[in-house]
């Protein structure tokens, strides 16, 4: 996978990470178009990276990210803000380009300051090349086990995109980190409007432990290198792919989970019904048990329903589970031993004949690994 055209990357260990592993890395959009837009994180409690760049994206021109892991500089106070705003200031020098124009991201430890010192000299000692796409994916890791790139190529654009994020992935706006960039020429209006549906559709829909980070950022940039005009309904189509691509990678990957779990509720009342109740199943520890043991207790699947939020009749409810009708109008249907868990990917449809509106929400269930790796000293993060 590549860059897209217009855009050079470069990463480094700059020893942030105690492995050693790339921690740093800086993705400048060279043009001619330097259009940017970001979805944020929506908890209270933000990192002094998301405050910076929520100013720098209102302007709707981003010439450069800079990413590091090893550490989130959120809740450090003053200090902290002011050294994002250094960060800054490091890459416009480096670059020759705005501070203003500059979005830093962060992701680690809360409530530790970054070791300025180790950025300084880590962004003074980068090099930027067209080739430095997949060491930008791994600059960004922290409990990932691998790198989570997508590409998408529409009529001659490309489309390339990272993201990080194992853990607390239910952003309900983005997902931890991730970068979209794209050669097409943009309208700025049509694409950011495409680009908040595109994380709606994709990156909202995860929800993977119910925790919502203070740094999630979803940045996307255009630097229409390729020429190539594309209509509304194409940047909506390719940002979807891309994004999609980009959040299934993530679910995957999901801190100890053992099982994928796609909840598809279907004939709601409103798309927004829709949601609702798959979060309410994908947030319920006991049904995230049950997946983990192999038990299927579609009890558990309407007892989450009817904590949730929507129009429905909560007597006339179907729930499939991997293809099986276990329940039919809220009560037993097919026998419960028919469902076969063997698969990572465990399907459950909820029907809710109310309407014609659907969603899936992706999940994982509830598993011993997952909370020794939370459990641990120092490995909180986000």
């Amino acid at each position: 996978m590549n860059l897209p055209k217009g855009f050079v990357s470069g990463s480094i260990a700059a020893g942030l990470k105690s492995t050693g592993a790339l921690d740093l890395t800086i993705i400048q959009n060279i043009g001619p178009k330097n259009f940017g837009t970001a979805v944020y994180t929506t908890n209270k409690v933000v990192a002094a990276p998301v405050i910076w760049s929520k100013q720098v994206t209102k302007g709707g021109e981003v010439s450069a990210v800079v990413l590091n892991s090893g550490g989130a500089n959120a809740c450090t106070g003053p200090q902290g803000f002011a050294d994002t705003h250094k960060t800054a200031e490091l890459i416009s020098e480096k670059l020759q380009i705005s501070a203003g124009e500059v979005v830093v991201c962060s992701t680690g430890l809360i409530g530790e300051f970054l070791p300025m010192e180790k950025i300084a000299s880590g962004i003074n000692a980068i090099e930027l090349t067209p080739n430095g796409f997949e060491d930008s994916a791994k600059a960004i890791m922290t409990t990932d086990s691998v790198p989570k790139m997508a590409e998408v190529v529409l009529r001659g654009a490309h489309f390339s995109g990272i993201a990080k994020g194992a853990g607390m992935l239910a952003p309900a706006m983005a997902t931890m980190l991730s970068v979209v960039m794209t050669d097409a020429e943009v309208d700025p209006e049509e694409a950011s409007k495409a680009f908040s549906r595109a994380v709606e559709l994709t990156y909202n829909r995860l929800d993977s432990d119910g925790c919502t980070s203070t740094n999630d950022t979803v940045l996307f940039m255009s630097s229409g290198a390729s020429g190539i005009k594309l209509s509304a309904t194409e940047i909506q189509e390719a940002l979807n792919e891309l994004c999609g691509s980009l959040a299934s990678q993530l679910i995957a990957d999901a801190e100890g989970a053992s099982k994928t779990v796609a909840i598809k509720v279907v004939n709601a009342a409103s798309e927004s019904d829709a949601v609702a109740v798959g979060r309410a199943n994908a947030r319920n520890n006991l049904l995230k048990c049950a997946i983990f043991g192999g038990d299927p207790n579609w009890g558990r699947v309407l007892a989450a329903t009817g904590t949730a939020e929507g129009d429905f009749d909560p007597l006339n409810i179907d729930v499939k589970l991997n293809g099986i009708q276990v329940c039919k109008a809220s009560a037993p249907a097919e026998d419960r031993n028919l469902v076969n868990f063997d698969n990572r990917l465990v399907e459950i449809e909820i029907n809710l004949n109310s309407g014609a509106h659907s969603a899936t929400i992706l999940t994982n269930d509830l598993t011993h690994d997952y909370v020794h790796e939370n459990s641990e000293i120092g490995r909180a993060h986000v």
